[in-house]
This record gives C-alpha cells, sequence and structure tokens, in this order.
C-alpha cells in the first residue's frame, strides 16, 4: 500500500448530525395515529447530507462497488478485512430493499410479514475504517427511514425521551400511590417509527445510566423490526467492562449477539495517522516561548475575516445559557478550563459544534487518573468537534501521545475514593477491578481521542471543515 494514499477515514463519507433525535411531542397512542403526517418531517431534520468527499452513491449499485471504484481510481489503498466487511454490509443492502417496518394493517394481516435481515456490530482498532465503512454502507441504503448517529448522542436523546413521557404523566393525586410506568419501550415505539435503520458510530458504554436500561430498549427496538449496524473499538464482551453493576447489564450483550452478527475489522493499521500533508502548526506546547502571543495573533488573523467582533458569546443549550469568553463569528477562543473543568457535558459540545467552525483549546494540562472527570469530558469534546468536522488549535503541556497518564491516586483522592466506596457499599478488593476507580475506560477511550486529533491536524481535515463556502 502507498503510504501517499489519502486517508480511508477521511475518504469516508461524513454525516452531520443534528444535536438530538428529534421527537415527537405526544404519547405513543397519538402518535401512531399521526405518524404518516410526521415522519417525513422527522427524517429529513435528522440526516443531513454527506459531504462530497468521494463520487455520489446514485452512481453505484452498492457500497462494495463504490469502494472498488476508489481503489481503482488510486482513492485508496486495497485492504482485505475492510473488504471482507464491506461484502456482507453489500449484502445487506440488497436485503434491505423494500423493507419496512411499519405496523400491519388490517389489508397486510392477510399476508406474511416480512422478516428483518440481522444487523452488524463491527468492532476493532481505532483508524481502521469502521466508520467509513459503515457510513458507505448507509448512503447506499434505498429507505428514508433511516439514522446515522453518535452512539452517546443517541442515548442523551433517550433519556430526553424518557423525561418528556415522565413529565406528560398525570399528577399524583394526595394520598394516592402513583402507578408505575415503564417509558422504555414507548420510547422504543417512538424511535421504530421513525427508523427501520439505525447506524450507530462508537458505541461504547460508559454510563451506568445507559446501561441499566440497553436491553430492554434495544429489545424493543428489535421487536419492533429495527435493523442495527453499529461500530465500537470493543468487542461486545467486552463492553461496559468492569463496570458498576455489571452484572444487570450482561443480559443486554445476549440480546446484541442475538439480533447482531460480529465483524472484526482490524488490519493493524491506524490511517488516521499515515503521513498525510500538514495543514501547517496547530499543536502548541505550552512551553514553547511566547506561545500565547502566538495564538492571539493567530486567532486575530482569522477573526479579521469574520463579519462580527471580538466578544463574549452565549449559547442556549436546552434552556439555560452556556457562556464562551471569547468568540467571533464562527471562531471560538477557549481554555480548557473553560470547556473541560466545569460541569457541562455533550450536549453543550453538540451545540459548540453547530455555532463554530474552528475551536482554540488552550492551557490543556497532563491528563492524570486526578483529572477523571475532565479527561472524559474532553473526549467527549474531541468526539463532537470531529463528527462535524470542527477544526481546532490545541496548546497542551505535553505532546498527544504523552498527554494522558495513567497513574496512582494521591493521599486526598484515596481518602476521597474510599468515602465513596464507603457510601456505595463496595469493598476495596471489589473496587480494584471497577473502571470507575482505575481509569481504564479513560485509557482506552483515549487512544480513540489522539487518533482523532492526529486527523484532525491535516490538511485536508482543515479543507472540509471550511463553512464559509457552504
Amino acid at each position: 500500500m502507498a503510504a501517499g494514499k489519502a486517508s480511508l477515514v477521511a475518504l469516508g463519507l461524513q454525516f452531520c448530525v443534528k444535536n438530538k433525535l428529534l421527537s415527537k411531542s405526544a404519547l405513543p397512542g397519538i402518535v401512531s395515529c399521526i405518524k404518516k403526517g410526521l415522519a417525513t418531517s422527522v427524517l429529513s431534520q435528522t440526516v443531513e447530507v454527506p459531504s462530497a468527499t468521494i463520487s455520489p452513491s446514485g452512481s453505484f449499485a452498492g457500497p462494495l462497488e463504490h469502494y472498488n471504484s476508489l481503489i481503482q481510481d488510486g482513492q485508496l489503498g486495497e485492504d482485505l478485512q475492510q473488504r471482507a466487511v464491506l461484502e456482507k454490509l453489500d449484502q445487506m443492502q440488497k436485503d434491505l430493499r423494500g423493507y419496512s417496518n411499519e405496523r400491519s394493517t388490517l389489508f397486510s394481516k392477510f399476508f406474511s410479514k416480512r422478516k428483518p435481515p440481522k444487523g452488524y456490530y463491527i468492532y476493532g482498532d481505532v483508524g481502521t475504517g469502521k466508520t467509513m465503512v459503515m457510513d458507505m454502507f448507509y448512503d447506499h441504503v434505498e429507505t428514508a427511514k433511516k439514522k446515522r448517529v453518535h452512539f452517546h448522542g443517541f442515548m442523551l436523546d433517550v433519556h430526553k425521551r424518557i423525561h418528556r413521557l415522565k413529565q406528560s404523566l398525570p399528577k399524583r393525586k394526595v394520598g394516592k400511590m402513583a402507578k408505575a410506568y415503564d417509558p422504555i419501550a414507548p420510547v422504543a415505539e417512538e424511535i421504530s417509527e421513525e427508523a427501520c435503520l439505525l447506524c450507530f458510530d462508537e458505541f461504547q458504554v460508559t454510563d451506568i445510566a445507559d446501561a441499566m436500561i440497553l436491553k430492554q430498549l434495544f429489545e424493543n427496538l428489535f421487536l419492533n423490526g429495527v435493523v442495527v449496524v453499529a461500530t465500537s473499538n470493543r468487542p461486545p464482551d467486552d463492553l461496559y467492562k468492569n463496570g458498576l453493576q455489571r452484572v444487570n447489564f450482561v443480559p443486554f450483550i445476549a440480546v446484541l449477539k442475538e439480533y447482531c452478527q460480529t465483524l472484526r475489522l482490524d488490519s493493524g493499521i491506524d490511517y488516521r495517522r499515515r503521513n498525510r500533508p500538514a495543514a501547517g502548526k496547530l499543536f502548541y506546547l505550552s512551553s514553547e516561548p511566547d506561545v500565547d502571543a502566538t495564538l492571539d495573533k493567530l486567532f486575530d488573523e482569522m477573526a479579521f475575516k469574520q463579519n462580527d467582533i471580538t466578544r463574549p458569546r452565549s449559547l442556549k443549550v436546552h434552556g439555560r445559557i452556556l457562556t464562551l469568553a471569547k468568540a467571533c463569528g464562527t471562531i471560538a477562543d477557549c481554555t480548557f478550563e473553560e470547556l473541560c473543568d466545569r460541569p457541562i457535558g455533550a450536549s453543550d459540545y453538540l451545540e459548540i459544534s453547530a455555532v463554530f467552525d474552528t475551536v482554540l483549546i488552550r492551557n490543556i494540562p497532563l491528563l492524570t487518573l486526578n483529572k477523571k472527570t475532565q479527561a472524559r469530558r474532553f473526549i467527549t469534546l474531541i468526539d463532537a468537534l470531529y463528527e462535524h468536522k470542527v477544526r481546532v488549535v490545541l496548546q497542551a503541556e505535553a505532546p498527544l501521545d504523552d498527554l494522558f497518564v495513567h497513574e496512582h491516586h494521591g493521599d486526598h483522592d484515596h481518602h476521597d475514593t474510599h468515602v465513596l466506596l464507603d457510601d456505595l457499599g463496595i469493598s476495596r478488593d471489589a473496587a480494584s477491578s471497577l473502571a470507575i476507580f482505575t481509569g481504564e475506560e479513560e485509557v482506552f477511550a483515549f487512544q480513540r481521542t489522539v487518533s482523532r486529533l492526529t486527523e484532525m491536524q491535516t490538511e485536508e481535515y482543515w479543507v472540509a471543515g471550511d463553512r464559509s463556502s457552504k
């Protein structure tokens, strides 16, 4: 394979996904009556047209033919593992033609209902092209009822839907017990009416709130005829590894394996880190002389092209205000403390990604286990920026590969951990294997972050992120 060939990942179809899956405001019973009038508008707002980094899908019969064309044109190098996965996805694209998970009508009950094809769970190391092959498949699937979302964003939307349905319940009368209500099945039904195909990027479970509902949620999605294709860095059996109350999560793995075939895509090559033209100097060490003045000048040069003045910027995120201290037009100049050292999360980062096309992040510290919370936010931030092709300029204490330091806690943190263990009723021995205390999940996820940040410094990525001409 020629080193000069473009990255498989960068050439993959990139989809700009909205902040959330848009939901219908009525309860499931009402939804089923009006779904025909709403389905088209909901879906049209959820998935946008992919960027034209590779040829349009209309000229190819399927993803495999598209892949072969890119190889013949010299845009990609042959990768047998990618080809093997695409052969499976190509057949699935054909199997999905004409498929629908619409509910049976009185007339259709006289005919046998078509069984949904099994989905795929594609896993492998970072940068091997998992997202590219899934997006190529997604673009060629001939149905309007499809969604392609980052898994973390999907789960945020699920929790919002659950909250909305609970809020819509009648208030409990004084002196009477409230009736038990389980909103997960109705939420799954809502999503099923919006899509018969769900494609998830970065299927990763780190939140106990997600872990506890996944079995019931996906069981209902599958029973409603939803087909799932997902990419992940972990095999199914390693999902939520060493997580709190994992014994309650394990049954989900069996459900996932029942409805999705597992495919491994791991050629051992991180294509994001192949030698490719850089976009210039976009990464600065804090130890470099006059680094603050250099970044100030860089910001001023970019801000000069904006039709705006440099000022604080307030963004509205689900009814609350997120304020950034310094911005100009589509350029934001932020500190690590501003973005990762206060209680904000994925919804805030998605809003930043929608508003700004370039973000400067200054003063990134060494991310030790003492800063696990900040490290998680940083990982989530970079995922959101990468997903939306936002360009970044970084200033950090250490090179990317040395930024996350896996070291033991100090005495003060030991005390805080012991207090938490006592509150949770967890023994010291049991805690030693839990990911929440060892930082194992952060170390694993940070490999993906470093890979993505490496690609984000290339000229190809920087040009693709320019929204001025769009």
